[in-house]
């Protein structure tokens, strides 16, 4: 992969055989950001287990403290005073029925994260296959199927992000944007990382923390010393 000018400079910044102490690892993240726009800091984290086992799985959602810097857009599935409940909470757009068909058939996609109450899960059912590769979908352990659509509401659009393990035992979650600061993007990143610690699996054995890697939108990853991420 080809990469251009100003990511080769930034790459000059890191060094990429050392495991950075937390604090150092922002200070350098934000040093080799050099887009235009400001970027968003991603946390990597890979863990000791296998997400093929059932009993393996690592998933949850967390409010991060300072927020994601985003504007999150927030879609609900409910009907009668829910749906008013999720118009009056502050939902950026609320239906049943004809919601499924707008996103079946006109491939509608200006939401950021779905909400529904377990009586619309049958509804929602039938966007699994387009919502669910997304990441989209309704899920229980993650808050975003319940009947408090308000409170859902409220904390998405204070931060709250979603955090699963992908195929190759990864956890890829933004923290927040460069201009954040140092202290805040390590105030996300252990509230992000003590979730996770918290969600290990009883089935886990060994290393749980096996790499954790920060890292602007443009800018190159820098490696934090995974003994060193809740000091």
């Amino acid at each position: 992969m080809k990469r251009g000018k100003k990511y080769l400079e930034s790459l000059k910044l890191v060094d990429r055989t050392k495991l950075y102490d937390p604090t150092e690892a922002f200070d350098t993240v934000q040093k080799a950001a050099t887009a235009k726009f400001d970027e968003t800091v991603e946390a990597h984290i890979r863990l000791g287990v296998d997400s093929r086992h059932a009993d393996q799985q690592v998933r949850g959602a967390v409010v991060l403290p300072h927020g994601t810097g985003k504007t999150v857009r927030v879609l609900v599935f409910a009907k009668g005073d829910k749906l008013t409940e999720a118009e009056q909470g502050g939902a950026d757009y609320t239906g049943g029925e004809e919601l499924v068909t707008k996103i079946q058939k006109e491939n509608w996609f200006e939401f950021d994260v779905v909400v529904a109450t377990p009586d619309m899960m049958g509804v929602v059912g039938k966007l699994g296959r387009i919502l669910g590769p997304k990441g989209l979908m309704p899920n229980p352990k993650a808050g975003t199927v319940t009947m408090d659509v308000a409170r859902a509401i409220t904390e998405i659009k204070a931060g709250k992000i979603e955090y699963r393990l992908d195929k190759t035992n990864i956890i890829h979650c933004p923290i927040g944007k460069v201009s954040f600061g140092t202290q805040k993007l390590l105030d996300n990143f252990r509230t992000l990382v003590d979730a996770v610690i918290k969600a290990k699996p009883a089935a886990a054995k060994g290393q749980y923390l096996k790499s954790v890697t920060v890292a602007s939108t443009m800018g190159p990853g820098v490696k934090i010393n995974q003994q060193r991420v809740m000091d």
